[in-house]
């Protein structure tokens, strides 16, 4: 699944690769936002890479779809 993550003043947003499901993500990122102040959004990618954002930089988080649609040429006859 695709995570785009916006970041406060930062023109461009973090794209992350993860393996958890949309229910997944969003509960980590309710869990990071009823922390006290200074409370870190953390999520790990396919390839084992953590990224950590504090709560207080957050702008949003789109979350993808849980399906991976099929890459390919050509159809099925």
């Amino acid at each position: 699944m695709e995570i785009k993550i916006g970041i406060r003043s930062v023109h461009r947003e973090l794209i992350v690769e993860t393996d958890l499901s949309a229910e997944q993500v969003e509960e980590a990122i309710r869990n990071a936002l009823s922390a006290d102040r200074g409370g870190v959004f953390a999520i790990t990618d396919v390839k084992g890479r953590r990224v950590v954002v504090p709560t207080a930089s957050l702008g949003f988080v789109e979350i993808g779809e849980d399906e991976s649609r099929p890459v390919g040429f050509g159809g099925t006859l």
